[in-house]
């Protein structure tokens, strides 16, 4: 009985593992740790290492979001051009009376708007015309005052055409000879303005002056008085 108990395998001493193992379950632990990850690698598309990467590299990147215009950056309603020159006390009579439609309710002005005066709003440059030939009858800037216009320049000798040209106003004026026909005047005067706080100033002006020997033959329509 003895040899019994006191054989291999029995009693307090046989809780003890062999040599050799401990050494022997932690590696095959590891092995199939090593298994579990690369299947589960396998499992997600098969992209293996290369899916591991900057987050969200396959996203598209979307653009935030512009703002919102503030009410200064919105566009200024069109001013009804007509109505502020017959309006006008500054305006001739007989630039008003001109002032008719050519076709159903089109009238003949045009209408630039632009930094003239310095002032936070842009200024009106309008340019009354002719309906046959188009030729010049009144020119005329508006500065906004308030929630009204003021007539701050005016040239009515026609033919006259005023322009913005950086900031300046360039006005110029067709010059007829005795029977200098409408399409072909003798010269032309461009004149520079610019304001000076309280008014328009002419800081210089430009004549050009136009060969009689060119041109075609010359129209019978007589030219505007001066």
């Amino acid at each position: 009985m003895r040899g019994l108990s006191g054989g291999a395998g029995s009693g307090p001493e046989s809780c003890t593992p062999a040599r050799g193992t401990v050494p022997a379950v932690i590696a095959a632990v590891a092995v199939l740790a090593a298994l579990g990850l690369l299947l589960s690698g396998c499992g997600t598309g098969g992209t293996g290492a290369r899916d591991e990467g900057p987050a969200g590299a396959g996203t598209v990147a979307v653009p935030p979001a512009s703002p919102s215009p503030s009410a200064s950056d919105s566009p200024r309603p069109a001013v009804d051009a007509v109505r502020l020159v017959k309006d006008d006390p500054k305006v001739s009579a007989s630039v008003k009376r001109g002032l008719k439609p050519c076709t159903a309710d089109q009238y003949p002005v045009d209408v630039s708007y632009g930094k003239l005066t310095g002032g936070s709003a842009d200024d009106i440059v309008i340019n009354v015309l002719t309906c046959g030939d188009a030729v010049g009858m009144g020119s005329y800037v508006y500065r906004e005052q308030g929630d009204r216009y003021e007539n701050v320049f005016r040239a009515e000798e026609p033919p006259v055409y005023a322009e913005i040209d950086r900031g300046d106003l360039v006005v110029t004026k067709q010059v007829y000879e005795k029977g200098d026909p409408v399409s072909n005047p003798s010269a032309d005067d461009v004149i520079t303005y610019r304001w000076s706080g309280s008014g328009f100033t002419k800081v210089f002006s430009t004549r050009n002056e136009y060969s009689k020997a060119v041109g075609g033959a010359a129209s019978a329509e007589p030219a505007p008085d001066n």
